[in-house]
């Protein structure tokens, strides 16, 4: 089953979009994340991105009160990334209604720790890999490892992890569609489910993703196209999952 996930990134309290991670290249599209998480329920959304921008760049979360009233507000799933470097981090997340954390610099920097939550809470734990010219980015992508995302994704899919996101940071914002055959790369290589994230920017980018459903492609995360009107979740919903609700 391919799933759609509306994404929210919150910053300073609002629910913003950056271009290619750069928080200098900000755009403000309401100032409200809770009525957003209403209205991406309301139009067919099933499960719900959040990032939490500051976290990412402080290195632990800093929006957590905001996200446990969105995860409270909406009878849908919600996975949050941005800051998670502790087990205690993990836990007051999924304590306050989150039903997946996202590791992200974390899986590259402390592996035992990664080892140690996926050992924990299984498939409630997703690995973001966002990639810049294949290598893995950490620490809100303003740094750039030495580790290949393929790589990283078959050690750590023999470690337990079950879904992976991954997001060409070249194509994050820019409206200029996903990196499909990187996507199904990576599903090959780690054998596990992949969610894309990155370059969503028409309807067609959802359907060329969930032609490949068979092969790992489990999702796509869709932020800026829903802001702007070029992608109705709705119809995209209905499109990729042929119901209506």
């Amino acid at each position: 089953m391919f799933t759609i996930y509306p994404a929210i990134d919150i910053r300073d309290g609002k629910c913003v979009r950056l271009i290619q991670g750069d928080y200098n290249r900000e755009t403000v599209y309401n100032d409200n994340p809770l009525e957003v998480a209403r209205e991406w329920e309301r139009l067919g959304g099933t499960f719900i991105h959040l990032v939490d921008l500051d976290g990412a760049k402080a290195g632990h979360p800093v929006n957590d009160t905001l996200i446990g009233q969105i995860a409270s507000a909406v009878n849908v799933p919600v996975q949050v990334g941005g800051g998670l470097r502790t087990r205690s981090d993990v836990e007051r997340l999924l304590s306050l209604g989150v039903s997946r954390v996202i590791l992200g610099t974390a899986a590259i920097e402390d592996r035992a720790f990664t080892e140690e939550v996926l050992g924990t809470y299984g498939d409630r734990v997703a690995i973001g890999l966002d990639a810049r010219n294949g290598y893995v980015a950490t620490r809100g992508w303003l740094e750039t490892s030495e580790v290949k995302a393929e790589e990283l994704a078959r050690e750590l899919a023999m470690k337990g992890a079950d879904t992976f996101i991954f997001t060409d940071i070249s194509r994050d914002g820019m409206m200029q569609g996903p990196n499909v055959e990187a996507i199904r790369s990576l599903a090959k290589a780690s054998g596990r489910t992949v969610i894309a994230s990155g370059g969503v920017s028409v309807m067609d980018d959802l359907l060329k993703l969930s032609a490949h459903t068979q092969e790992g492609i489990g999702g796509a995360i869709v932020g800026k196209a829903l802001y702007t009107g070029s992608i109705n979740l709705k119809e995209a919903v209905s499109a990729v999952t042929g119901t209506t609700r």
